[in-house]
């Protein structure tokens, strides 16, 4: 048979699109971009838009433990956090007639949110209670003090937090209290990752600088 390739020695014949100068190495490669998982709260809201009041019960059930969560870390008060929780709810409703799925991750535009009201009760907070106000622990027995005294830990830093620019308040939060990354701040708060990180570093110094003067009271000792 002709017309087919080349003899080889070792393997037999060689197709004839093979090209024996190029080494498998010159081989150009091309990057993989990755593929972004699917948005599958975005399709919710939307078919909540649209009528179908069970993407709404789907969505609360997902979502809704982790905005408390979030909302609790940074009120270190479970009433105020679960009000916090359901006005994002209300607000998230009220949008999703114009939510654009694929601009934006429900997910994203939850945590913004869940920062920016709790970032606000705090400074209404600041307004009306001091830093000496956190009661003491009532419950002498161990295991309550250890209890409250990690509360007041929480307080003390949420209280803080109150008294940061709400831009840096917001990074700290979003960093140290819910862990998410620099790249996942910077789509939080639409800004870029360079002023995250500025953000986080100068928020953490003033943080460090207000609760200096309470680290034996909230015991950390020599931490």
């Amino acid at each position: 048979m002709t017309g087919l390739g080349t003899a080889c020695p070792l393997y037999g014949r060689r197709p004839m699109y093979q090209n024996p100068r190029v080494m498998p190495s010159e081989v150009p490669s091309f990057p993989v971009q990755p593929v972004p998982p699917p948005d599958r709260e975005g399709a919710l809201l939307v078919a909540y838009a649209n009528g179908d009041t069970d993407a709404a019960r789907e969505i609360t059930e997902a979502l809704a433990p982790r905005v408390l969560a979030q909302a609790l870390r940074m009120m270190a008060d479970r009433a105020e956090a679960e009000d916090v929780t359901q006005e994002v709810f209300l607000r998230l409703w009220r949008v999703a007639p114009d939510w654009r799925q694929g601009e934006a991750r429900v997910s994203t535009w939850l945590y913004r949110v869940t920062a920016n009201l709790c970032t606000d009760r705090l400074r209404r907070r600041r307004r009306s209670v001091g830093l000496d106000d956190i009661a003491e622990p009532a419950d002498p027995t161990p295991s309550a003090a250890d209890r409250m005294q990690g509360e007041s830990r929480l307080r003390a830093l949420s209280d803080a937090l109150a008294q940061l620019p709400e831009r840096q308040a917001q990074a700290v939060s979003l960093r140290h209290l819910e862990g998410l990354s620099n790249p996942e701040i910077a789509a939080v708060m639409d800004i870029g990752i360079e002023a995250v990180e500025s953000l986080t570093a100068r928020g953490k110094r003033a943080l460090a600088a207000l609760l200096k003067g309470r680290r034996a009271e909230l015991g950390y000792g020599d931490e």
